[in-house]
Formats: C-alpha cells, structure tokens, sequence
C-alpha cells in the first residue's frame, strides 16, 4: 500500500544486500517513518516482541525470515551442530508471542522445508524461499480477503442509495499488520477504489493505540475518510444507528469459531450484537488453530503494565516522547487479547469466501483441514 505516494509492503528483502530483511519499524508511527534492518536471529526475535513488528500474518512473515537469518548466521561462524542451532532458534521465535498463531504456523512451515535438503548452503536456500512465499502467499491471501469482503459493503451502499458506509474497526488488521492489503482493510480499500462511500470508525485501542496510531495513519495515506474515537464510543454509536459494520481481525481462530483478538474486540462484539450492527472477523486460513476447539484455552499474552501507565506522543517541540498517565503507585494489568464467541460473530470473511463462524462452516470452506486436528 501507500506511503507519502509510494508503494510499500510491510518487510521485504534489501536490494542492496539480500542478507537484510528490512521492515517498517511500527514503534515510531505516525509521526516517523523509520525502515530498520534486520540481520541476525536476535534482531529478528527482538523485533516480534517488542512490536516493531505486530499483528498475526506479520509476524508469521518475519518469523520465515528469522530463520532464514539464522542459516546465515550460522554460516558466518561456521556453527557444526546445523540442526540444533536450527531447533534453538525455532524455540526462540515461537517463545516471543504466545498468541498469534501464524507466528507456530510459519516456523513449522520453514521447520519442514530446511529438513528436506541437507547442506547447509541448500537449508539457506530453501528457508529464504520459502520466507518469499510465505510473504507472496501473504498478499494474494488478503487481496482475495478484500474480494470476498468488497460485496458486503456494496451492498449497504446499495441499500443506503449511495450514502456513506460507516465501518468500525477494532486494532489495526491493515497493511502494516499483514505484508500487504490487510485483512479487515482490504474490503475497504477495494470498496474506496470503486468509488464507493465509505468512512471507518477507528478505535483508538488501548493501551498501545494501534488504530490511533497505524490504522488512521494508513487510511489516511490512502485517502480513506476515518474519525478517531475513545475505545467506548463504539457501543454509543451503534446505539444512533451510526454504523453500518463492523469488521475485525483476529490473531487466532479457533476451528469452531471462537475469534482471539486484540483486547476490547469482545466489547464491540456485544454492543454490536445488541444493537443489530454485522460483526465480521477478517482473517487468512493460516490464523485458524485447527487443533484448538475452545477459544478460552487459547493462551493470552499478558504484557508489561509501563504499556498502560505510560503513553508516547507528539510534543508541541516535534519530539516523540513517553509520558506517564497514572499515579506513580498505581499497579497496572495488561491483557493483549479476548476471545469473542462464535455466536457473536455474523461471519468469517476468508480468503475462500464468507462462513458462519462455526466448525461446520469453517470446514465447508477449508475441507482438507477436517482430519488435521491432533
């Protein structure tokens, strides 16, 4: 998608040394644009958990390249033991986010792939393949995602004769979080380029205020009409008849259903629910738990509370700093994520098609994954 006029994906490969994988460095949006480097397993694992990098396809992406990185690395200081190197480094990765289930699928996915072959020359051959899949996979993923998405909106225009369709967004399931398109804003965009009416709702999302921060700051450089609002506005509005859908991402989808995503989505889930608003889940098959029934056995990161009593902002001097919010004293809890039921989800928005959000709709789509479970 666009920056300043410029198309960007999300991480990418250097052109000037393909042993770097650079990526948008997400903790000084919107009011820097930083591209960072990433050259070793440290950088990569750093990277993932101090949120440089966020939202479930991204960091499935870096992951794969976290292990191609280690191949290199490997080679540079001539390490013997390959496969437990690579096994350390699996660990690693998949330690730095409990939640998003993309995070296990890509490293067993490059996991596979490096045992195929032998060498360690052909390993890191095939695990910067396969980290190049994964991310052009990514993309067409989220543009089929926007396909399927694009007629639900087109058809509130068509019952609204053309008037603006009001969306409510949760977190930010933009581009920033997958490598392109996103998943919850790629119908809107796609919607936006047929000349179609739309304005998103953006909750701010608390505490690290993804949707203030980065789902306002895309729409905006892709000329999307978006207002900002405290993360309790939303139940205020639906109750005014002020929006016409609502349309989420999600980090893990149980097979039943059951919707993990960032912290505040069950809220709007329930006010949507009460007040007849639509609740979509936006997600790529690859944050589906096939073996994972119950969304409450569904691990929540819990992160550090300085997320809570601290904010970052834009000083009136032009500089980003932190600022504390809360009493010096005051203890601060920091859940990441909730798990909304099925039952509050009006459909799953795929890059197959729309089900119902329930094991037999989930299947319907995705039937070669009805023997997967363990």
């Amino acid at each position: 998608m666009n920056v300043n006029g410029q198309h960007y994906r999300a991480i990418w490969l250097s052109k000037e040394n393909p042993q770097i994988v650079e990526i948008i460095d997400q903790r000084y949006l919107p009011h820097r644009f930083v591209i960072h480097p990433l050259k070793t397993v440290e950088d990569t694992a750093f990277a993932i958990k101090e949120m440089q990098v966020r939202g479930a396809p991204l960091i499935g992406a870096t992951a794969a390249y976290g292990m191609y990185l280690a191949g290199l690395n490997a080679r540079r200081n001539n390490i013997e033991d390959i496969d437990q190197m690579y096994a350390e480094v699996f660990d690693t990765l998949l330690a730095t986010r409990p939640t998003a289930i993309n995070l296990q699928w890509a490293l067993e996915r490059q996991k596979a792939a490096i045992a195929t072959v032998d060498t360690l020359e052909e390993k890191i051959a095939v695990s910067l393949a396969t980290a190049k899949n994964v991310c052009d996979e990514d993309v067409e993923i989220c543009k089929n995602i926007g396909l399927h998405g694009l007629p639900l909106i087109e058809a509130i225009s068509k019952k609204k004769k053309g008037e603006t369709v009001n969306i409510l967004t949760h977190c930010n399931a933009g581009w920033v979080a997958t490598v392109d398109w996103g998943t919850a804003t790629a119908p809107i965009y796609m919607a936006h380029e047929k000349g179609i009416k739309v304005h998103v709702w953006v909750d701010e999302t608390r505490p690290r205020n993804q949707g203030a921060r980065l789902t306002s700051w895309e729409l905006n450089e892709h000329g999307v009409p978006n207002t900002v609002i405290v993360d309790n506005v939303g139940g205020h509005l639906m109750q005014h008849g002020m929006v016409d859908m609502c349309i989420v991402g999600t980090d893990r989808t149980t097979y039943t259903g059951d919707v993990a995503n960032k912290i505040g989505t069950y809220l709007k889930a329930l006010a949507a629910h009460d007040n007849g608003v639509p609740f979509y889940v936006a997600l790529p098959s690859t944050t589906i738990d096939w073996k994972t029934a119950d969304g409450f056995s569904i691990p929540i990161e819990q992160r550090r509370a300085s997320e809570v009593t601290h904010i970052q902002g834009l000083l009136q001097n032009g500089k980003v700093e932190q600022v504390q919010l809360t009493p010096t004293a005051s203890q601060a809890a920091n859940y990441a994520f909730d798990v909304t039921p099925a039952r509050l989800v009006t459909g799953l928005i795929t890059e197959r098609g729309i089900c119902v959000a329930s094991e037999a709709g989930i299947k319907g789509l995705f039937p070669e994954k009805g023997q997967s479970r363990t």
